[in-house]
């Protein structure tokens, strides 16, 4: 940034009562997304120095410039945005303006049901009972709370989480932040991949090899891409039928079962566990990291731009926090009462079970699966596909299928999603434009070799043991979503007067560290369990750069939240420039965009 501006950089104080920053001179600020931003620009009369993007009358230096439109070379995003109707007659809360936020909360909803949230359910439900309902409700409020925080950053800036790390982070940084996004992503993928060809295993009463089902993915992925054709609201309706399906199917088998709906409540409002030991405790770590997504936090605050919203009017700005803010409550209460279903079920039919117990049923109910569950007293593990099987065995054919169908659907739904966050991640952070089906072609290419490998050559146990590799994979990759989203809703030069008060910074903070603590004991006991040496050294090399870049993060979070303290003064501080904050505020503008 030298030489761009010559003016004294101010100091942490200014930058943290939000002292307005001046646009950098000479430096084209570049928009990563497609689609007009009509609904942005100040009217004609206000002038071309009037605030676009600012709801305190200060120009909000990470708003795209007026006319920048024109030069996009096509859209990126959906065609249109949902246009938002008056409502005079309902002042305080409007059902017609609830209904045209609604989308983009379900889109989001939909990490919290994808395959790996379906196996981490059940098996809390055989390992621990109802006992650990209590940390999936806990785990889905948190993720509320986060998810807030995502919405409101693409609610008040026009930009989404990738773009706004591309405009304030330096390179180095925000290249890291996106390898380490795009391992979330493939991970995610995986585990749709995964999900997919167990449940065509199922359906096919392994008729269609496990192999054939992760070549399947490949048309499904296709066959989203074109009805992504028909226009946003057909496909948020498409992924609010997937959503309805999983809702039927597993409320199905919740029916057939027949919980103990005394011992379901206590399970959701006392925080307890008597009788838990380290496989429980385990459980219930892996239940947070199962539910709470990193790449859902750039995906959310890139979707909650396609409605129209004047982002220069406060009045519609708090409007479309507090519809975006219900429609996410309603759509993440529908996720965990699904997932309740899930845990429910494997809690009251199978809790305390042991192999033997499960493989006497299955053989007397002459079920092909029988085979699955040694003839041993060992407690009974189980995953998706075993699920499906003793299911099928306790309950009839019936019970299976109808499992396969949910399972089939938390893959598919998780598909598209996963693809969109791919590419507003790979856009936001490099200003670099693919195609959708490139996008998709390269993402999908990646998750299916390794698991097409093993498909073809191990069982289908090692299949779904990849389940418990990939949740520990984005247990990771939690801190490059969550620490910069609590850092750019704190700036009151980004957010205006929508940035976080004490509450949300002193409350997100211990949230986050919360959050990551759990999960970085998940990580450390799933490496702790492979009990191999060379594993070992690996993972602690690895650790002191992953350890550092979180620190390096932290370390610009708490600037953000009012530590100036932290900051290195006038002297140059890890090869940036003066002031940390000021990189962390006036790094605004982008590379050349690349078309491809």
């Amino acid at each position: 940034m030298s030489g761009e501006r010559s003016e004294e950089p101010r100091s942490a104080t200014e930058m943290a009562n939000g002292a307005p920053l001046e646009p950098v001179p000479g430096r084209e600020q570049h928009s990563a997304m497609g689609p007009p931003y009509s609904d942005l620009r100040a009217s004609e009369e206000d002038g071309p120095a009037e605030s676009v993007g600012s709801v305190s009358g200060s120009r909000n230096t990470l708003q795209p410039l007026q006319g920048e439109e024109d030069e996009e070379p096509f859209s990126t995003y959906f065609d249109s945005k949902i246009p938002i109707p008056e409502d005079d007659t309902h002042s305080c809360f409007s059902f017609r303006k609830l209904w045209a936020f609604t989308g983009p909360g379900f889109l989001m909803s939909i990490a919290y049901l994808d395959p790996g949230n379906i196996e981490s359910d059940l098996q809390s439900g055989a390992v621990a009972g109802f006992k650990l309902l209590w940390v999936l409700l806990l785990a889905t409020v948190i993720g509320l709370l986060l998810q807030r925080l995502a919405a409101r950053l693409g609610v008040v800036t026009g930009l989404h989480l990738a773009e706004v790390c591309n405009r304030q982070y330096h390179k180095v940084p925000r290249i890291m932040l996106w390898l380490m996004m795009e391992i979330a992503i493939i991970g995610s993928d995986m585990q749709e991949v995964i999900g997919t060809a167990i449940a065509f295993s199922l359906l096919s009463m392994g008729k269609i090899p496990l192999w054939g089902g992760v070549l399947i993915t490949i048309a499904d992925t296709l066959f989203f891409l074109f009805l992504d054709k028909y226009g946003l609201r057909k496909l948020e309706a498409f992924f609010g039928f997937l959503i309805t399906i999983m809702a039927l199917t597993f409320g199905y088998e919740y029916v057939t079962v027949k919980p103990d709906q005394k011992q379901l409540l206590r399970g959701l409002f006392v925080p307890e566990c008597p009788g838990c030991g380290t496989p429980q405790l385990e459980q219930a770590v892996g239940i947070v990291g199962a539910v709470i997504m990193p790449h859902n936090m750039y995906l959310h605050s890139a979707l909650v731009k396609s409605r129209q919203v004047n982002r220069a009017n406060p009045r519609e700005v708090r409007e479309a926090n507090k519809y975006f803010f219900a429609e996410s409550c309603i759509a993440l209460f529908v996720s965990f009462i699904i997932n309740v279903f899930v845990v429910s079920v494997f809690a009251e039919a199978f809790y305390n079970k042991t192999n033997m117990d499960v493989h006497e049923v299955c053989a007397n109910a002459s079920s092909v699966h029988a085979g699955l569950f040694p003839n041993n007293n060992n407690t009974l593990e189980v995953d998706i596909y075993k699920g499906g099987a003793v299911l099928g065995c306790y309950f009839g054919p019936a019970a299976l299928y109808i499992w396969a169908i949910g399972i089939l659907a938390a893959g598919q739904s998780s598909t598209m999603t996963g693809t969109y966050s791919g590419q507003f991640v790979m856009e936001g952070f490099l200003n670099l434009r693919w195609s959708r089906f490139a996008r998709v072609l390269l993402t999908r290419s990646i998750a299916i070799t390794p698991t097409l490998f093993v498909a073809i050559f191990q069982d289908v146990e090692h299949l779904t043991g990849m389940n418990d590799f990939l949740n520990v994979l984005m247990s990771l990759q939690l801190p490059f979503a969550l620490i910069p989203v609590l850092t750019f809703t704190s700036l009151p030069s980004v957010m205006n007067d929508f940035a976080n008060g004490l509450f949300w910074k002193v409350g997100g903070g211990l949230v986050i560290l919360l959050v990551c603590s759990i999960n970085m004991y998940f990580v450390v006991a799933y490496v702790m369990a492979l009990n191999h040496v060379g594993l070992y050294v690996g993972a602690a090399i690895l650790s002191i750069a992953y350890l550092g870049f979180v620190t390096y993060l932290t370390w610009l979070c708490l600037i953000a939240l009012g530590a100036s303290a932290l900051s290195c003064g006038s002297t140059r501080c890890w090869a940036f420039t003066a002031r940390p904050e000021l990189v962390l505020l006036s790094n605004v503008g982008g590379d050349t965009e690349v078309t491809r």
